[in-house]
């Protein structure tokens, strides 16, 4: 049982990275080492955990379900371990992306832990987050969908428009709504390519045939605004994103709507319970 112990939490590592040099980092132990414990771990189960896609190690439907196993039954043990000692009970983690906490979260959070809880935060993206929520490793999820998946609870927190930001001598700037069709031939400040938000930007400049090109890449709401605010070129954001006064927010009528959702597996606890509604 030590050894099975050992290997799932191994294992729970390696779910969290996907990636065997810096789990091995963190157990401290080395790459084939590690390598080989999996390996053992799916000849005893059976079962497959990961596939290599590409240079991607993607986890499979039973790697999903045993590092959620493996992060529950670490916090069970914690958990139990701190009622002997009377010690308050594990922080709950909240993932979500920078935009979210800076444009959505901050009210809710202060109301949380004013109210004496504890919290642990951590950033990532859509893919990350769910795979975190899926995993075990995090218990409450925010962030955007196009889609909400199947095997989680997802609850509509908020939905934003898509909006230009220029400043305020643009040629735009007096417009109430643009479309898309007002930004042909120009250059626009815009996430890198591997962004979800710059992706459905070009499906959607693309399917109507609209010439356009990148005046700067940013990562980051932040960083974009910046760029706008120097010039660079108008931007297409979020409409939670907050500007300054020396720049101009336009809806931009041919986008669909940024849909937020608070996101956690269906075997929630109460104090998860909790914590989604605060959010919501």
């Amino acid at each position: 049982m030590e050894l099975i112990a050992e290997d799932l939490q191994a294992f729970a590592v390696f779910a969290e990275h996907r990636n065997f040099t810096r789990a091995a980092d963190e157990l401290h132990v080395s790459q084939p080492a590690l390598h080989t414990r999996i390996r053992k771990l799916e000849a005893r189960l059976g079962e497959r955990l990961y596939v290599k896609q590409g240079r991607q190690l993607l986890l499979t439907g039973a790697g999903e379900r045993l590092a959620a196993f493996a992060n529950d039954a670490k916090d069970r043990a914690a958990d139990f371990l701190r009622t002997l000692d009377n010690a308050p009970p594990r922080p709950l983690v909240l993932i979500a992306g920078s935009g979210a906490y800076l444009y959505l979260l901050g009210d809710q959070l202060r109301r949380y832990l004013t109210r004496g809880r504890e919290l642990r935060l951590r950033t990532g993206d859509a893919g990350a987050t769910l795979d975190a929520i899926r995993h075990g490793s995090a218990d409450v999820g925010v962030t955007a969908l196009g889609i909400p998946p199947d095997d989680l609870d997802c609850t509509l927190l908020a939905q934003v428009p898509q909006v230009l930001i220029v400043p305020k001598g643009h040629r735009l700037a007096e417009r109430r709504t643009v479309r898309l069709k007002d930004l042909q031939d120009q250059a626009l400040v815009v996430p890198p390519k591997t962004r979800p938000h710059r992706q459905q930007l070009e499906r959607s400049m693309l399917d109507q045939g609209i010439r356009w090109s990148v005046a700067v890449e940013a990562e980051g709401w932040e960083l974009l605004v910046h760029f706008v605010r120097l010039g660079i070129g108008p931007a297409v954001v979020n409409g939670s994103v907050r500007t300054t006064a020396a720049l101009r927010k336009i809806p931009v009528k041919d986008l669909p709507p940024v849909r937020y959702y608070v996101v956690s597996r269906p075997d929630r606890g109460e104090r998860v319970v909790e914590l989604t509604r605060m959010l919501t």
